[in-house]
């Protein structure tokens, strides 16, 4: 305090300053004060709203991308079903055709046997057949056969008949 009273003209002088410069800053502060209620009310508001609108409608956009992801994921299940579904009827398909052709195959196979085992039956027929008709010429041969022997081993005059009993 005491350097206040040592230097009182210093002072007011100050203090009268300062009350001059508050006074003339008045009307700045009323000006300042107006300019940012008309930014607030011209630029802030609106900069707000728009702001708003936008954030609502990018979280809009991203709980549509969301939807969409989901309903694209739910289509794409439903996509492997019915694929995994098509190839299970292609397999079944594939294995009641390779029954068939394994059955028409046996089928063939059995007809093939058949007609062979026909043929064959055929075949040893005619060989049973030739085999009475070649024995028959043997036979005939032989008696042909024994009855020149007989000739030839026995005398001219000497019946074939006799020489047998």
């Amino acid at each position: 305090m005491l350097a206040l009273l040592k230097y009182p003209k210093n002072l007011m002088e100050i203090l009268h300053q300062l009350g001059g410069l508050v006074l003339g800053s008045v009307p700045t502060m009323v000006f300042f004060i107006l300019l940012v209620a008309a930014y607030g009310v011209l630029v802030r508001g609106p900069l707000d709203k728009t702001l708003a609108e936008r954030r609502s409608r990018t979280s809009g956009a991203i709980e549509q991308a969301r939807g969409a992801i989901a309903a694209a994921e739910s289509e794409t299940t439903l996509y492997e079903e019915k694929l995994r579904a098509a190839r299970s009827e292609i397999m079944a398909a594939r294995e009641r055709r390779l029954k068939q052709w394994q059955a028409e195959r046996d089928e063939a196979i059995a007809a093939a046997r058949a007609l062979s085992q026909d043929r064959v039956k055929v075949a040893r027929a005619e060989i049973e057949s030739l085999s009475v008709g070649a024995r028959k010429q043997i036979e005939e041969a032989t008696v042909q056969l024994s009855e020149q022997i007989l000739r030839a081993v026995l005398p001219a005059g000497t019946r074939f008949s006799e020489a047998g009993q």
